[in-house]
């Protein structure tokens, strides 16, 4: 990460001292990245306080550089795939991993959003985004100009789709009828 001043590497380096010796989950990683950037900043924050209210941008990069430094020296764990042996070896990778990853973990860690429940804002949106046939349906589709090409592609991603949620359990609402006006309580409570 050499667009780090030297400062900044120091910083990380001293609190990668901190963290424990044993590997860390990325949750705890950041979650300690974040509180020693800003105790050093002179900035008091306790959990549960909102830390993306009080974090500059030279705040989160020194967290990115610890972020950084710590999956490289193996303090942080990272599961060992392709995907993550290229983030290891490329710098630009990590650089936008680690940048993610801690905005995931400012909006969904109580200890530094505020104590809110995080939630996601288009739940559902990733709908079958694991599924190869669907993907190569899609990038088809991305490429296609044809009109009737597209319409027809877009026959069989619905279709995969439809698949895709027959196989998902389905989920059973529970009413409290008791509730209901008593004219729906008598048409739905049969």
């Amino acid at each position: 990460m050499s667009e780090f001043d030297t400062e900044t590497k120091c910083v990380c380096n001293n609190n990668l001292r901190r963290m424990n010796m044993s590997k860390l989950s990325q949750r705890e990683a950041v979650y300690q990245a974040v509180m020693n950037v800003l105790g050093e900043s002179g900035i008091s924050f306790e959990d549960g306080m909102n830390a993306k209210s009080v974090m500059t941008k030279e705040h989160r990069g020194q967290v990115n550089v610890i972020l950084a430094t710590g999956f490289t020296s193996g303090e942080i764990e990272l599961k060992d795939t392709e995907s993550n042996r290229t983030k290891l070896s490329d710098p630009s990778e990590m650089k936008e991993y680690v940048s993610g990853l801690q905005s995931n973990w400012l909006n969904k860690d109580t200890r530094l959003n505020g104590g809110v429940d995080h939630e996601i804002k288009n739940p559902g949106s990733r709908a079958g985004t694991g599924d190869s046939q669907l993907k190569a349906l899609r990038s088809l589709m991305s490429i296609s100009t044809d009109p009737v090409d597209k319409a027809e592609l877009q026959g069989y991603i619905d279709t995969r789709i439809s698949e895709i949620a027959k196989t998902k359990p389905k989920t059973t609402a529970v009413i409290d009828f008791s509730s209901l006006p008593a004219e729906l309580q008598a048409k739905y409570s049969k």
